[in-house]
């Protein structure tokens, strides 16, 4: 049986640029999601922390579903996030318990309500996830978006976002049309914060 990489069959979607803005046309895919909002800590008491708590089994069991009962299998995809604030300037000031977020683990067209509705009753059974209840299959239509690929610390984001959002998006006739989207290629448990791979992306439209 063979392993799906969607990194690798998605390529244009997984592996930006570090030295130069580019856009991408990223069709609708289906996610598994949660909302939430606040810190985004690993602190197990966060909203944050349990929601990864919740996504990542969710993610796991429908990927050994797909494999043991569909003859199907792949890679999980990585970690995305969307994020936006009510004012967005909180950001800018690092209020983060202002901060709205999206977790989000991308699915294979083939998985269904119904196998996540499956796979939801086994997950539950297997401790207490606050979150579990708040996550949905969903299909997400982003479009038209720049994007760039992140090399270090979470923290060191803003100078290149600021030039995509001061600099190349309206140099290029463009202008924001979504949330701010980030897609987590290593994991920070693991990886020395200077090696992070980050996608940092931004839905446009035509201004």
């Amino acid at each position: 049986m063979s392993k799906i990489d969607f990194k690798k069959s998605m390529r244009e979607l997984f592996a930006p640029s570090p030295k130069a803005f580019s856009l991408v046309d990223v069709p609708a895919l289906q996610f598994l999601m949660i909302d939430g909002a606040g810190v985004p800590d690993s602190d197990a008491q966060t909203e944050y922390a349990q929601a990864l708590a919740a996504l990542y089994p969710m993610a796991y069991k429908l990927k050994f579903l797909s494999k043991k009962d569909l003859g199907r299998d792949y890679v999980v995809p990585p970690l995305q996030a969307l994020w936006w604030a009510d004012d967005m300037s909180v950001f800018v000031r690092g209020d983060k318990e202002q901060w709205q977020w999206t977790v989000m683990i991308m699915q294979p067209d083939w998985i269904t309500e119904d196998h996540v509705a499956d796979i939801r009753q086994v997950v539950a059974a297997s401790g207490d996830l606050p979150a579990l209840d708040k996550l949905r299959l969903e299909t997400y239509c982003e479009g038209r978006a720049v994007q760039i690929m992140h090399i270090g610390p979470y923290s060191d984001e803003g100078p290149t976002l600021k030039k995509m959002h001061e600099d190349y998006i309206p140099q290029n006739g463009l202008v924001e049309n979504g949330h701010h989207h980030e897609i987590y290629l290593g994991d920070p448990r693991k990886t020395a914060p200077e090696k992070l791979k980050t996608i940092l992306r931004q839905p446009v439209r035509p201004r």
